[in-house]
C-alpha cells in the first residue's frame, strides 16, 4: 500500500479496533472511569451508549485488557442471542465445561455454581456485552435475573451493557422498568471536537511510525472534522482514502481536493454546504485512472 511512501510501519487509519492505537479521548476516559468506579462499588448494571463509530468496541477491549485482577471478565461480542445461547456464551467465557450438560436447567445450575466458586476465590464476575441494543427482550430479562445472584456480602455478577442509542430507547419501554431501575451508572460516548480530531490524527500517525512534517494541517483537519462530524471511524476512513489518493499521484502533501474525493466515496460523511461542487467519481475510479495514466506514460516512453 502506501507504507514506504510515507515512512510508516503500519497503516494508521484502519477501522478494525486496535488497542495499540487507542487514544484517551475525554469521553472515553470518562466512560472508562465510570465503569471502574461502578464495579469497585459493587453495582450490578452499568450502561455505556454511543453512536455508530464512536469507539464502543475499542472501549470494550481496553476494559478487558486493563480490568483489575479482582475481576474475571466474560465478553459477549455477539449480542443477538436468545436466553439459552446467551447463558451458554457466558458459561463458556467463564470456563464452564458445557459439553456434558444435557439441558438448560443443568446449564443454569453449573453457571450459578461457577459464579459461587469465583466469588469464594475473592473475585467478581463482570459480563461485558457489546452491541447490547440487539439483545432480544427475553435475553435482557435473562440478564436481569442473572444479576439477582448474590451472597450476603456482594453480588456475584456485574453487567456492563455497551450499545447504540437504540438501547436507551428500548430500555425506556415499560416492559424494561425493572432492569432500567437497576442501572446505577451510565455514560454516553460523544464525537470528537476539532482539537480532539487533530490530536487523534497526530497520535495515530505517530503510533504508525510517522516522523516527518505533519501531512494533515490544521485547516484541513477542521474540514475533516466537519465532514465526519468528529466520529472516529469516519475520520479514519477519510484520512486513509486521502493518503491513498496522494500516494497514487506521487504526493506527500494532502489537500482539500483529496478530502472532496474521500467524502464522495464514503457513506455517512458530507461535504460542507456551499463550499465544494459535488463530484461523481469515486476513489476506486480515481485510482484506476491514475494507474492507466502511468501505464500509457510507460508505453509511450518505450515506443
Amino acid at each position: 500500500m502506501y507504507l514506504y511512501h510515507y515512512g510508516l510501519r503500519e497503516l494508521p487509519f484502519t477501522i478494525t479496533p486496535n488497542t495499540q492505537f487507542y487514544y484517551d479521548l475525554k469521553s472515553h476516559h470518562e466512560a472508562f472511569e465510570v465503569v471502574l468506579t461502578a464495579l469497585k462499588t459493587g453495582e450490578g448494571f452499568i450502561k455505556i451508549t454511543g453512536e455508530v463509530g464512536t469507539g464502543k468496541t475499542l472501549l470494550c477491549r481496553r476494559l478487558l485488557n486493563e480490568m483489575p485482577d479482582f475481576f474475571k471478565a466474560a465478553y459477549v461480542p455477539d449480542s443477538y442471542l436468545d436466553p439459552a445461547e446467551l447463558r451458554l456464551a457466558i458459561a463458556q467465557e467463564l470456563d464452564v465445561d458445557t459439553e456434558k450438560l444435557g439441558n438448560q436447567q443443568q446449564l443454569a445450575r453449573a453457571l450459578q455454581q461457577r459464579l459461587l466458586d469465583i466469588s469464594k476465590s475473592d473475585q467478581s464476575v463482570v459480563i461485558i456485552i457489546d452491541e447490547a441494543q440487539a439483545l432480544p427482550e427475553e435475553s435482557l430479562e435473562a440478564l436481569r435475573l442473572l444479576s439477582n445472584l448474590e451472597t450476603e456480602r456482594r453480588k456475584l455478577v456485574h453487567i456492563v451493557l455497551l450499545g447504540q442509542p437504540e438501547l436507551d430507547e428500548r430500555l425506556s419501554q415499560k416492559a424494561f422498568r425493572q432492569l432500567r431501575q437497576r442501572i446505577s451508572f451510565s455514560h454516553k460516548l460523544t464525537a470528537m471536537n476539532a482539537e480532539e480530531t487533530a490530536d487523534y490524527i497526530a497520535h495515530r500517525m505517530q503510533v504508525a511510525g510517522y516522523k516527518g512534517t505533519p501531512i494533515f494541517n490544521w485547516k484541513l483537519i477542521k474540514h475533516i472534522h466537519r465532514c465526519s462530524r468528529g466520529v472516529p471511524r469516519l475520520v479514519n476512513m477519510l484520512c486513509h482514502k486521502m493518503m491513498l489518493l496522494a500516494y497514487g499521484e506521487g504526493r506527500h502533501k494532502l489537500t482539500n481536493h483529496d478530502l472532496r474525493f474521500a467524502v464522495k466515496d464514503t457513506e455517512d460523511t458530507r461535504l460542507e454546504s456551499g463550499r465544494w461542487l459535488p463530484l461523481t467519481i469515486g476513489i476506486a475510479a480515481m485510482c484506476l485512472l491514475i494507474a492507466a495514466m502511468g501505464y500509457w506514460q510507460i508505453a509511450e516512453g518505450g515506443l
